[in-house]
């Protein structure tokens, strides 16, 4: 199977939230005959719309857009389900010479796919995922963190216990197949040949203020009746998908539990720690990113690397 893979050519386009991805996704698939992947952990959810940015409607007729709204908010999804879903994908739009573009702020989906990460063949498994969730509830994170380092110490190392759904994961790949969760996190290296272009804000104070206006503006958009029509359909907004940041907030308003004004106060927090954690995975010295600014200066030289990447042999 390896060996009948198309060994093209890839444009990454990440980068923080809000800083302005998508839209230069868009443009680069106009100018380069290309279509758009998304690598965004949010965004392919059915029904989460105007609070994770999806690309409008028009865009999606307009330029092929792939792995958004696959699965409803109540559905479990893993990053393996999403490495399987991409190759396949990334594949379709090799075969029809186009180029593909993948585009999204998920650290672990952007990386996964160009570093070639091998995962865990494990689905998630709702009854011991609860378990270990009840566990963590009852006696703290720090008691499945030490269960998780007497079976996997590599990965305790790297997981923080804080970090309760990682550790889950970890301890469900080992109980169910009884391999530990750290043996998978290897990089096998990417069959394409790549291009990654970072998107850097100018300034963060300027990154934060388009955030927060970003904000406003989805609210404005009928933010809050796109939460109201979820909790309609009858989902708990304790889902894993409702961790965008945002949703649960809002649903609290809607049940007279917090105040617009303060859920959008947390939601700007939420914000802020969102960028810090892509800078651990987007970091500036990275040499294999293409950091740019969205200003003219530097959209033109972005201009000119895809049409040399695109041209070489």
């Amino acid at each position: 199977m390896a060996n009948s893979q198309i060994k093209g050519r890839i444009l990454a386009v990440i980068g923080p939230t809000g800083v302005g991805k998508s839209n230069l996704a868009f443009s680069l698939a106009e100018s380069f005959d290309g279509e758009i992947v998304n690598a965004d952990s949010r965004q392919i959810y059915k029904g989460l719309d105007i609070g994770t940015s999806k690309p409008s409607i028009e865009e999606r007729l307009s330029i092929p857009h792939h792995l958004f709204d696959i699965i409803d908010p109540d559905e479990e999804f893993s990053l393996f389900s999403f490495l399987e879903l991409v190759q396949i994908t990334l594949q379709d739009i090799l075969r029809k010479k186009k180029l593909p573009i993948l585009v999204g702020g998920s650290g672990q989906y952007i990386w996964g796919v160009l570093e070639g990460w091998k995962t865990p063949p494990v689905p998630p498994t709702t009854i011991l995922r609860e378990e270990l969730e009840e566990r963590a509830r009852q006696w703290g994170a720090n008691y499945l963190h030490r269960q998780l380092k007497r079976v996997d110490p590599i990965s305790a190392e790297k997981i923080l216990p804080g970090n309760v759904r990682r550790v889950v994961r970890a301890l469900e790949v080992f109980q169910t197949i009884g391999i530990p969760y750290s043996f998978f996190q290897k990089k096998q290296g990417s069959i394409y040949n790549q291009l990654i272009i970072g998107c850097a804000p100018n300034s963060r104070s300027e990154l934060l203020a388009s955030i927060d206006k970003r904000i406003h503006s989805m609210l404005a958009s009928g933010w809050l009746e796109e939460v109201k029509m979820l909790k309609l359909k009858g989902y708990s907004f304790e889902l894993p998908s409702f961790s965008t940041m945002g949703y649960r907030e809002l649903s609290l308003v809607l049940s007279g539990e917090l105040s617009l004004d303060s859920a959008i106060e947390k939601i700007k927090i939420a914000h802020r720690r969102l960028i810090r954690r892509q800078g651990s995975w987007f970091k500036e010295g990275d040499t294999r990113i293409n950091w740019i600014t969205l200003d003219p200066q530097g959209i033109n030289s972005i201009w000119e690397r895809v049409e040399f990447f695109r041209d070489q042999p």
